[in-house]
């Protein structure tokens, strides 16, 4: 029997291993349908377009796929392309490489390419991404904030995402930058949201935003603020310490997984 397909997001937290094992870019090719996989690549996060789609076409070709294309989006005008951008749906994965995660919500957001993403992932398709591109992927995303600093009341700057995955907030280069202070403050003023932060190299598979195992070397360390019992953010004193209590934590290496729905950690899930 054939295994019934998922729509699923690989969100990457930077710094994938792109010359020894890569492992994650391997299971990015193996979800998409391996040597008849077509991979379109979007650099829209970065002002380098070229050099970098480039680069991610080299990888995806020596890992044996089909087809790959670096697609220019650019700006809203490319954004709103119909003709060429209804030739996406014909991809099996849309990867989004890193840079500045703000270029993908004000070049991408509203457009007829924003609808074609969603749609893409509503015909069960893989949509990837690293760094900016898997910050990007949430309702809510962190654009600005202190890393490797105790967590203030607000010191994070946060702006729409992309919306292919409800009710989260997702950082990368997590543990590498220090990031968990951050993501404890967005989490405090959006305690219905689960913070997912993501370490390099490191990767979680998200399957029809049921649930998600993690792929790589690092962690996926989950913040679950739901029960908080107290917290002093507010607006006003924006520099003093954020207080928190009661909140829950679970740190998650390769292979464990967590459930989106009943906000429970999977052990083993492979």
């Amino acid at each position: 029997m054939t295994e019934e397909r998922k729509s699923t997001l690989v969100i990457i937290g930077g710094g994938e291993d792109k010359q020894a094992d890569k492992k994650i870019l391997k299971e990015i090719v193996l979800l998409s349908g391996e040597d008849r996989a077509r991979i379109g690549v979007i650099a829209t996060a970065s002002k380098y377009n070229d050099e970098l789609g480039q680069e991610y076409e080299d990888l995806f070709y020596d890992l044996g796929v089909k087809e790959v294309n670096t697609i220019p989006v650019m700006d809203r005008k490319q954004s709103n392309n119909r003709h060429r951008l209804d030739k996406i749906l014909d991809y099996d994965c849309l990867f989004f490489t890193g840079g500045d995660q703000l270029r993908i919500s004000s070049i991408i957001g509203g457009t007829y390419f924003h609808r074609i993403l969603h749609k893409f992932w509503e015909e069960k398709k893989v949509i990837a991404g690293t760094s900016a591109g898997a910050s990007m992927m949430s309702e809510v995303m962190i654009v600005e904030g202190d890393d490797e600093e105790a967590p203030r009341k607000c010191t994070i700057g946060l702006a729409p995402g992309m919306g292919l995955i409800e009710n989260v907030i997702i950082d990368q280069h997590f543990n590498q930058r220090g990031r968990i202070g951050r993501l404890l403050t967005g989490v405090a003023q959006n305690p219905h949201i689960l913070g997912i932060g993501i370490d390099e190299d490191t990767a979680i598979v998200v399957e029809d935003n049921l649930s998600f195992y993690v792929v790589g070397k690092g962690v996926a360390t989950i913040i679950d603020g739901r029960n908080i019992e107290y917290t002093n953010i507010t607006e006003q004193h924006p520099d003093e310490s954020l207080a928190l209590t009661n909140v829950t934590l679970h740190i998650l290496p390769e292979n464990f997984g967590y459930d989106l729905i009943d906000k429970r950690a999977i052990i083993k899930k492979k």
